[in-house]
């Protein structure tokens, strides 16, 4: 089969022998976004301003901290507090906040609650992988539906985790059609639900073991099943 550049990523990706390739693809995007980010690049104005603005999520400030460029982060967070800091005390200072009572309608002050739950929902590392993400998700289908060999690799695969399976049973009606979209479904089901049943299962073996009854049995495919059902029922590579 004749790969284009953007069909790369995917085919390796249901290549790899993994529980969800969508992880794979996902968390190599990931370390190169964090990459970028902790590169020369956090001293560009441009970027800069956007970091400042968006600052970043829970789960990837903690990969920023991992990263080696601790003066990049301490610099990156010290001008997004600033901004932070300016923009709320002008909020503050401009809002009315009055008490509340069973008979007066509750207070009116949506500056200061929605500009803070809009800066805790908003990352420049999420924003970066997004796109490219949503890429590779359509490239799937645009593969489903060209290349048999991809199809083989798809319904052979070991499945996907809950999350990316809830994706691709989201964007199938847009990106398929027809007999094509009824048999993407139905692959998409089956491999889905029959690999969770074997995690599953691997997993009830596992808790097994720890039972006096069965500690002479063997271990089967059950030792790294805590890591393998933790990837599909959270997307998280623990290992």
């Amino acid at each position: 089969m004749k790969e284009q550049l953007y069909t790369i990523p995917v085919m390796d990706a249901y290549k790899e022998d993994c529980e969800c390739p969508v992880c794979s693809m996902y968390k190599s995007l990931e370390n190169k976004a964090i990459d970028f980010t902790m590169g020369p690049s956090y001293m560009e104005d441009d970027i800069r301003a956007v970091t400042d603005e968006v600052g970043f999520c829970n789960n990837h400030i903690k990969m920023l901290y991992k990263n080696q460029n601790r003066l990049g982060l301490a610099l990156m967070l010290k001008t997004h507090m600033d901004k932070t800091i300016t923009d709320l005390e002008k909020l503050s200072a401009s809002e009315k906040v009055v008490s509340t009572s069973l008979f007066r309608k509750k207070s009116e002050a949506k500056g200061v609650p929605t500009y803070i739950q809009t800066l805790n929902h908003s990352c420049f590392v999420c924003n970066r992988i997004e796109d490219t993400y949503k890429r590779y998700l359509v490239t799937i289908f645009y593969l489903y539906k060209k290349e048999a060999e991809f199809r083989d690799l798809f319904h052979n695969s070991k499945g996907l985790c809950t999350t990316h399976y809830a994706d691709l049973y989201q964007m199938a009606p847009e990106q398929l059609n027809g007999e094509m979209l009824q048999n993407f479904m139905k692959d998409l089901n089956q491999i889905y639900l029959e690999n969770m049943k074997r995690v599953r299962d691997d997993l009830d073996w596992f808790i097994d073991k720890f039972d006096y009854r069965y500690a002479n049995e063997p271990w089967k495919n059950s030792q790294d099943a805590l890591p393998r059902t933790i990837q599909k029922t959270n997307s998280v590579d623990v290992e």
